[in-house]
């Protein structure tokens, strides 16, 4: 299973530019396909309780721009000369491989990660190792897509019962705190009849 996810992962890189393998992956699948005789690879990401069709949207790496910059934070004489931190960024409004309301509202939600061009970008500098920092920057995409792909849960006849007798007992103990407040303020009253 290590050995499988190592290989799709370093195909992954691989596709990118860089050619190490990385030590952990959280992406479900990658996929390579050939058509016209060129290759392709994309990645997979999986969604809890969505219909089979919907839950496989594939990530192509082809499109996404990847940059490397200096790390900051802890690592001594290696921070200051390998380019680690990984930058992943691709345009939202462009991206015809996710269905048009996920991204609307991956527009809505993400508003303060995305740039003036409509670039989405995505930035990891956990380790001082690029392919993870680039698997890691892979697996925020692909949660933001997960988030902005799930539909709300309808709610059952139970549910709706359950939230009208909350409603009922609440405005029960309403109205008799309301007596009881009325009660004080009628007792507070001095007749001078």
């Amino acid at each position: 299973m290590a050995a499988r996810i190592a290989q799709r992962c370093y195909l992954i890189c691989r596709s990118v530019g860089t050619n190490q393998t990385p030590q952990h992956v959280k992406l479900k699948i990658i996929v390579i396909s050939d058509r016209n005789c060129k290759i392709h690879h994309s990645a997979r990401y999986g969604t809890r309780g969505r219909d089979k069709e919907d839950a496989q949207v594939h990530i192509p790496v082809d499109r996404l721009t990847v940059s490397y910059s200096r790390s900051s934070g802890p690592g001594g004489q290696h921070v200051n000369k390998v380019s680690t931190k990984a930058e992943v960024r691709f345009c939202v409004r462009t991206a015809d491989w996710i269905p048009e309301e996920v991204r609307q509202k991956i527009l809505e939600k993400n508003k303060t990660r995305i740039n003036k061009a409509g670039e989405l970008l995505v930035s990891s500098e956990l380790s001082r190792s690029q392919q993870r920092n680039l698997s890691d920057c892979l697996q925020k995409i692909s949660a933001v897509i997960a988030e902005a792909s799930e539909k709300p849960r309808e709610p059952t006849a139970e549910d709706s019962a359950l939230r009208a007798a909350r409603l009922e007992k609440r405005n029960k103990d309403r109205i008799k705190q309301k007596k009881i407040h009325s009660a004080i303020k009628q007792a507070r009253r001095v007749d001078f009849d």
